[in-house]
């Protein structure tokens, strides 16, 4: 059964989500519908599984396998506080 749900947002978010969806070939509805499964779903048994915007984003960045954040964030924060 589909039933409406009537949601009030700023004019900001609603415009960007709608731009979102646009460019995602996708409804606004169907992303609302996915936020609130991914909240509510119990996955107990389930095998962990990443949102769909992790999986999209994952595999932009690649760094060498040598590559130590923890250092290179302390020397941001030096930086970014001098």
């Amino acid at each position: 059964m589909v039933t409406k749900l009537t949601l009030k947002l700023n004019d900001t978010s609603i415009r960007r989500a709608k731009e979102y969806v646009s460019n995602k070939k996708t409804s606004l509805s169907s992303i609302v519908e996915n936020f609130f499964d991914g909240l509510t779903i119990n996955n107990d048994g389930a095998k962990f599984s990443y949102s769909p915007i992790v999986k999209e984003l994952s595999g932009l960045i690649h760094l060498d396998d040598d590559f130590d954040y923890k250092t290179d964030y302390a020397t941001y924060l030096d930086k970014k506080y001098e």
